[in-house]
């Protein structure tokens, strides 16, 4: 390992700029996600919160407790009477389209993924965003994480040089039941889980052609559909790209893994996922580099995680989209569509089954 990381690799970015000043959030949904990673980060970062609303008024009361949060309100509507705000809907996919009908026309809004049930619910939610004039973006916040944002920069600073692999591996427990809305959904992991590498895929290397899946459930899990997943992404014939997920591992630490290995013709990037270790304590992420420069593997210092830092990109970014800081989203909807698309694919191609094996004589 070497301690004084060359000049191609030093520096890479690993956040988002933060709005000059940002506006009043308003939180529909008071669930997990919210109460660990949403809330902690906008009071960290004093991202003002004007109030919060949950079909549960105790999860909601809970929250606005905790967080020093104004104004619990008692109904959609009240909350989507707001003015000047930024909305933030972390509710379940079914829920999605129906709130963003009741927001006002023109709001700025952080959608949580996934973009609906599927790719039909996904339509439905971009032409709401549309017919509203909804400046949306959907939560990938996986592309924000320090370690991610910092593979993009090497990827583009060139120092990997024409990519070549991509390979997502994860295999450890996964403990499901911590979302309630979880159990007994037709689909699981492909939609929920690793939906977030699909995403930051594109985001790194492009649109795929075509994908090769298979999605199988696990007897220890009944109440569970997909829960380990095998995916090829077709890039053509010369970048191999594969997702392994097993989120029934229960053998202990020692073999758990959750990285992603990016290499190309001049470097290669291995980066940890820790969060996803011992979920949801986790692990400190971290993100090592070989390339024509470092001579070996270099450790790449990391300012945070993808629990909790990533969390800071997408409202960053649309706060600062709202105030005209930013040009673009980086996660909008329109793109977070394609991502639905290739999520959907995983699902027809589980279905219609492997390519049967010829008879032999």
């Amino acid at each position: 390992m070497t301690t004084q990381l060359p000049a191609s690799i030093r520096d890479l970015r690993q956040s988002w700029p933060r709005p000059s000043a940002a506006k009043p959030i308003v939180v529909i949904g008071a669930g997990s996600i919210v109460r660990d990673a949403h809330l902690p980060i906008y009071k960290r970062l004093g991202f003002p919160v004007a109030g919060i609303f949950d079909l549960n008024p105790k999860a909601a009361r809970e929250r606005a407790d905790a967080f020093s949060i104004p104004r619990v309100f008692e109904s959609i509507d009240e909350a989507a009477s707001m003015r000047d705000v930024v909305f933030d809907v972390a509710i379940p996919p079914a829920n999605i389209a129906s709130v963003l009908e009741r927001l006002p026309s023109g709001a700025a809004v952080l959608i949580q993924k996934p973009l609906g049930r599927d790719l039909a619910d996904a339509r439905q939610i971009v032409a709401i965003c549309r017919d509203r004039k909804l400046r949306a973006a959907v939560n990938f916040q996986l592309r924000f994480a320090p370690n991610m944002l910092a593979v993009k920069d090497a990827l583009e600073r060139g120092v990997f040089g024409d990519v070549l692999d991509v390979e997502v591996r994860i295999n450890l427990h996964t403990p499901w039941n911590y979302w309630a809305f979880l159990k007994g959904v037709p689909r699981l992991e492909v939609l929920m889980h690793s939906i977030h590498y699909l995403d930051l895929i594109r985001s790194l290397i492009g649109e795929p052609r075509g994908v090769y899946c298979k999605g199988v459930r696990h007897p220890g899990m009944p109440d569970y559909s997909d829960t380990r997943t095998s995916i090829v992404l077709d890039y053509g014939d010369t970048i191999r790209c594969s997702l392994t997920m097993n989120h029934a591992h229960t053998f202990g630490a020692r073999h758990e893994v959750s990285q992603i290995k990016l290499e190309g013709t001049r470097g290669a990037a291995i980066a940890k996922m820790g969060v996803n270790l011992n979920y949801p304590a986790g692990e400190r992420d971290t993100l090592e580099i070989a390339s024509e420069d470092t001579k070996g593997w270099s450790d790449t210092p990391l300012r945070g995680s993808w629990f909790l830092e990533a969390f800071e990109g997408p409202m960053s970014n649309l706060q600062r989209l709202a105030a005209s800081e930013d040009s673009k989203l980086v996660s909008g909807v329109e793109d977070a569509l394609r991502t639905m698309a290739v999520v959907e694919a995983c699902y027809e191609s589980s279905a219609h089954g492997a390519t049967p094996i010829p008879s032999t004589p």
